[in-house]
């Protein structure tokens, strides 16, 4: 994983182009290099060396005369060697080398063959294509400046004022000159009527485990994020069966306020059942806060539940990077591939969930791949995450929905991945977790983390600030101090109207509270249990 930099059209100095790309030496401390074409395009790639450790250094010439930057991770970068590439010759041993050899071999038509992740800008003369992964989970921004160059980066910082105009990239979108913007990735399951596969609960399982298979590919150590909670749980336990003849240990790692945080003592109960090499961090109120305005420059994001999320997975990354992990495994997207947020139990028809997880995981970019990736690349820690895969998502998201919705299951969510993973003779997690709740991140880690949060937020933004909000902000308008106070410190990072408007705000549907937060559904075993204790008290 990388951090990437193209300008077209204007000839810059590599000292200029240097420093832009520098804003982002984070995503990539490893090596850095600039590479300027013979008609002035620049290409600049800060790098984190992940595969190919001794000749994957980027920009990566081709066969003649194509040139190329990529972020990400390409899995079947082998297969493609050795199948529709066979008679190339390749300069590293590096996944990511095969983007500009099947440009070369197919033009743009090539990007449906690549099974990875990514964010690339290919050269070839005064021809040129960007390309963005099919979910967005690498994130990807462009810009035009006043002269009419267009420029690429992987984080919005590099183009803010460089740019006249700039955007968030579309995923499953490529763009050239001659065409614009063409949506390559165009899945049956885009249409909600298309959801009519049988329940195969083995084939979701089997498809779970390949896809976390491939994302072991690495040349450094390799850990996994383990919040306690069922997708980071599983993911864990397929790595460890994974790697248990390997020879390698298996690192894991959870955060939380202090021990008795409820992820912390359900990710000690899995850790131990798995036999990890376990690591738990902790970090208080007060720290969460003092890095809020770092933490905001970091993620280019102003939505309240990112920042909630982000502040605990930033400290969980900087402790992962001090014990020399450079890779981890993740469980962003099963919450919204298989309706796990506890506001999709109120779905009126099956038909209304399912056009509901189609739009959850089509605004991933914008979410929880945007937290993962800018949370953890702020200290150089590659996320990758398994439930995103392209094959997983297909038999997944084209399952007919009445089987993922929890009315089904007596209010259980993720029923059918809780049950695909229910095999007794071989167990892959204790009961306790396999079938625990669904807690989100920011509540896990402790629940006096969001509500301090909220309360030192709320102190800080006047109700006359309030009052004006819409004519400070008449985009995006923030409707709590919580939000308003998040705004303002993004605004200072990010005047732009351009940068305003890449962001978009998580909302939780069908409920009365419209708090991000899990806790603000009335089936959260915490909020039912504090109800039962007020009707108590009223006996």
């Amino acid at each position: 994983m990388c951090g990437i930099l193209a300008v077209i059209g204007k000839r810059l100095s590599e000292e200029k182009i240097g420093g832009l790309s520098k804003r982002m030496s984070h995503r990539g401390p490893d090596e850095s290099d600039v590479h300027v074409t013979e008609e002035g395009y620049v290409l600049s790639h800060e790098r984190l060396s992940i595969v190919d450790l001794e000749t994957g250094k980027q920009p990566i010439q081709g066969t003649s005369t194509a040139w190329m930057i990529h972020n990400g991770e390409i899995y079947n970068h082998q297969a493609l060697r050795n199948n529709e590439l066979k008679h190339h010759t390749f300069r590293t041993t590096g996944d990511s080398e095969v983007i500009v050899h099947l440009y070369e071999e197919f033009g743009v038509d090539f990007l449906n063959k690549l099974d990875g992740v990514f964010s690339f800008v290919v050269v070839d003369g005064k021809d040129f294509i960007a390309a963005r992964d099919p979910i967005g989970v690498k994130p990807l921004y462009y810009g035009t400046d006043d002269e009419g160059s267009i420029w690429f980066a992987s984080e919005m910082k590099t183009l803010v004022d460089q740019c006249s105009s700039f955007a968030a990239f579309p995923p499953g979108h490529y763009y050239t000159p001659e065409t614009g913007f063409v949506e390559y990735y165009t899945p049956d399951w885009f249409n909600y009527k298309k959801a009519t596969k049988d329940l195969d609960l083995s084939k979701i399982r089997e498809s779970l485990i390949e896809a976390t298979r491939k994302r072991l590919m690495a040349d450094v150590p390799l850990g996994v994020l383990l919040s306690g909670g069922l997708d980071s749980s599983l993911t864990s336990s397929i790595a460890a069966r994974l790697m248990k003849d390997s020879g390698q240990k298996l690192h894991s790692f959870s955060i939380g306020l202090d021990e008795t945080a409820p992820d912390l003592v359900a990710a000690r109960k899995v850790a131990e059942f798995l036999g990890t090499e376990h690591s738990e961090f902790h970090f208080t109120v007060e720290e969460g806060i003092d890095i809020l305005k770092k933490l905001v420059w970091h993620l280019e994001t102003y939505d309240v539940t990112s920042i909630r999320a982000s502040t605990p997975m930033y400290f969980l990354s900087k402790g992962i990077k001090e014990k020399g992990v450079k890779v981890v495994l993740s469980g962003e997207g099963a919450d919204e591939i298989f309706g796990g947020y506890l506001y999709f139990k109120n779905a009126p028809t099956s038909d209304d969930f399912q056009k509901e997880t189609i739009r959850r995981v089509q605004r991933l970019a914008t979410a929880d791949c945007l937290r993962a990736d800018k949370s953890t690349m702020a200290h150089g820690l590659e996320a990758r995450v398994p439930f995103l895969d392209k094959a997983f998502l297909k038999i997944a998201m084209e399952t007919v929905p009445v089987h993922k919705l929890p009315k089904t299951y007596d209010g259980v969510e993720k029923y059918i991945l809780r049950k695909a993973f229910d095999t007794p003779e071989q167990p892959f997690l204790p009961d306790e977790v396999l079938w625990r709740q669904k807690e989100q991140f920011s509540d896990g880690v402790g629940y006096s983390w969001i509500d301090e949060l909220i309360a030192y937020a709320s102190a800080k933004v006047s109700d006359e600030q309030m009052a004006k909000a819409s004519e400070k902000y008449p985009y995006n308008t923030p409707v709590t101090k919580e939000a308003y106070f998040y705004r303002e410190i993004f605004h200072s990072h990010f005047p732009q109207e351009n940068a305003a408007k890449t962001v978009k705000r998580w909302i939780p549907k069908w409920q009365d509270d419209l708090d991000p937060s899990g806790r603000a559904n009335t089936s959260h075993v915490a909020t039912n249990a504090k109800k039962q204790l007020e009707e108590l008290a009223q006996i």
